[in-house]
């Protein structure tokens, strides 16, 4: 199955088997395991009717390639997961809130920053299908489930989906060293795209053009730069309190 994805360890399981159930196609369950988290992972198993095989910590070792799998993993039809942008504007409850990846290649980055755009209550998650990335079996583990809840959009022209996000009203900011703003005197818009570029060389130069506004990460040691996902928890996080005090 060419759209068939490997996912492991309970965090990435449980999400999904509660989020999209129906695109789980097998699981793999660690034989003579009887404790409460893999009982509880057979009987919403069994309760969705998906396939469980019983195998030794060598087979699931060679299943998960040697990552830490906590004695479960499972298949998924990746297409079944497949949401488009349209569908999260239209259905939103408040001024839009969403994360734009460019060229970030390292999947624990990924994973990380889909972990924070999760805890943050952002709606989306964008990212070019080149030059990225991608969902995997390490971003999954990674994102401790946050992968099967933050809605994950891939484009095949990420300028033109920033031209149709400014269409939506939405500011599209992105983060750059140069920028004339920084964080922590920044009003940051309601509807608001903020656009990560990856640590080597930043955001692309298209991308960069479609850009409201550059806000700058402060930086206030001797480090030149941080992860990408570190500096993506700074500006999902002062966005979410901005948010709140705006409420109070």
């Amino acid at each position: 199955m060419s759209n068939q994805r490997l996912i492991y360890g309970f965090h990435a399981v449980n999400a999904r088997l509660w989020q999209n159930p129906k695109s789980i196609t097998e699981l793999y369950i660690q034989e003579g395991r009887q404790d409460a988290r893999i009982r509880d992972v057979l009987e919403k198993a069994a309760a969705e009717n998906i396939r469980i095989h019983f195998a030794d910590t060598q087979r699931l070792n060679n299943i998960a390639k040697g990552a830490r799998h906590q004695g479960v993993a499972g298949f998924i039809d990746a297409s079944k997961n497949h949401i488009h942008l349209e569908d999260v504007l239209e259905n939103l409850q408040e001024p839009p809130f969403l994360l734009i990846l460019d060229s970030i290649t390292d999947p624990h980055n990924l994973g990380a920053c889909l972990r924070t755009a999760d805890a943050m209550g952002v709606h989306a998650v964008i990212a070019p299908k080149d030059k990225s990335a991608g969902l995997n079996a390490t971003v999954s583990k990674v994102a401790c489930g946050a992968a099967e809840t933050v809605p994950y959009i891939t484009v095949t022209n990420l300028a033109r989906t920033l031209r149709e996000l400014k269409e939506y009203g939405i500011w599209i900011v992105g983060t750059d060293t140069g920028g004339k703003s920084d964080l922590f005197h920044y009003t940051i818009p309601q509807s608001v795209a903020w656009v990560m570029g990856n640590e080597g060389e930043g955001m692309r130069r298209l991308t960069r053009e479609h850009c409201d506004e550059l806000v700058s990460v402060p930086m206030f040691g001797t480090v030149e730069s941080m992860n990408v996902s570190v500096s993506a928890g700074m500006v999902l996080a002062e966005t979410r309190r901005q948010r709140v005090s705006q409420q109070d």
